[in-house]
């Protein structure tokens, strides 16, 4: 198959879309890290005793943190039998992951090591995959989770036992826990199913991964992650969306971190690859909308984010200059406008105006 499309069929509906997808690149036959279509989870097989919820937690080079998400999940976890709670390392390289769990985990936990590092798309396959419960929370390894996550999500889905995935309202944390962003509720003031939730999230990305819960036999039906390491949860809450209704609490019960230097997402802001895989997630989205909104859904997507690494470009001026101008240049290739051209002229200003500051400084440390 070649690289720019990408075929697949979804279940529920037995249709199969093409998806144009000019920015993925070409991978080996044999393993694709970077998968080109969504990895199938197999069912859980018959006679397997089943949980009410899978508690699956990727790591790589998280350990730092990985202690508090552990904690988080425990002081409120089930019993053995109604929650499986399992640790899945990707051949992590900045401790021993597997004396953490042990410890703080005390046979409560358990603990997966892949053979080799396969990336966190087919670390995310295998956590879906050993997943039993019929609820899977895919939490990463530097996030976590306020007391009554669990109870919340467990009454959205009674309440809405129609829906394929339930969420909650989340808070944004620094690499030392301090909440450093409380997100506008966008969505609904008041729990409920979300009404048109697709066409939402088509313009931005308006839920974290730790908020989310998916019913397995949502990921049996649309397979897992695929297609970019940066967005990746954006393209699957869409195509979750596009298939079956989502419930949802305004309660801020999950918290993501953000600039964890060891995080993907983190590498991609810096590296400025997460301007490229983000274009591919609003093709990809286009697939999942009518033909009716998707123009004006996608360029609503464009400008957002173009915009959005515009002014990330502005806050990493003071840390990371490099990074802050791979930023501004991408930004302004993903979407063209007024609105654009204003932060990227109040970018460069600010850029000017800073490194006239820095040689000010300079000359004052020399005389």
């Amino acid at each position: 198959m070649h690289s720019n499309t990408l075929l697949y069929n979804l279940a529920p509906l037995n249709r199969s879309f093409t998806i144009k997808s000019p920015n993925l690149e070409k991978q080996p036959l044999m393993f694709e890290r970077i998968p080109v279509n969504p990895p199938i989870i197999p069912p859980v097989p018959i006679g397997i005793n089943r949980p009410q919820w899978s508690v699956m937690i990727p790591v790589y080079n998280s350990l730092p943190y990985l202690s508090h998400t552990l904690k988080s999940v425990l002081s409120q976890a089930d019993q053995v039998d109604n929650m499986q709670i399992e640790v899945v390392d990707d051949c992590s390289t900045d401790g021993d992951v597997e004396a953490l769990v042990l410890a703080l985990g005390q046979g409560r936990v358990r603990y997966f090591r892949q053979a080799t590092n396969v990336g966190s798309l087919r670390n995310f396959e295998t956590c879906l995959s050993r997943a039993t419960g019929h609820w899977v929370h895919l939490l990463h390894g530097d996030d976590l989770v306020a007391p009554g996550f669990y109870k919340e999500i467990h009454a959205l889905f009674v309440a809405h036992p129609e829906t394929g995935a339930a969420f909650t309202s989340f808070e944004m944390i620094d690499i030392r826990g301090k909440v450093v962003i409380r997100p506008e509720n966008l969505l609904l003031q008041k729990i409920g199913v979300v009404p048109d939730l697709l066409t939402r999230i088509a313009r931005r990305q308006l839920i974290q991964p730790p908020a989310m819960v998916v019913k397995r036999d949502v990921y049996e039906n649309l397979g897992s992650f695929f297609a970019v390491h940066y967005g990746e949860d954006w393209e699957m809450w869409a195509r979750i969306a596009s298939k079956y209704p989502v419930a949802y609490s305004p309660k801020r019960l999950a918290q993501y971190r953000i600039a964890n230097p060891a995080s993907i997402s983190h590498q991609f802001l810096v590296s400025g690859k997460n301007i490229k895989d983000i274009r591919t997630v609003i093709e990809i989205i286009q697939n999942y909308l009518p033909d009716t909104s998707k123009r004006k859904l996608k360029a609503a997507a464009l400008q957002y984010y173009s915009i959005y690494s515009l002014k990330l470009a502005n806050a990493l001026l003071s840390s990371d200059r490099r990074a802050a101008l791979r930023q501004a240049r991408g930004a302004f290739g993903i979407y063209k406008s007024f609105k654009t051209l204003y932060w990227l002229l109040r970018f460069y200003l600010m850029f000017i105006f800073r490194y006239k500051e820095l040689e000010k400084l300079l000359r004052l440390s020399k005389s």
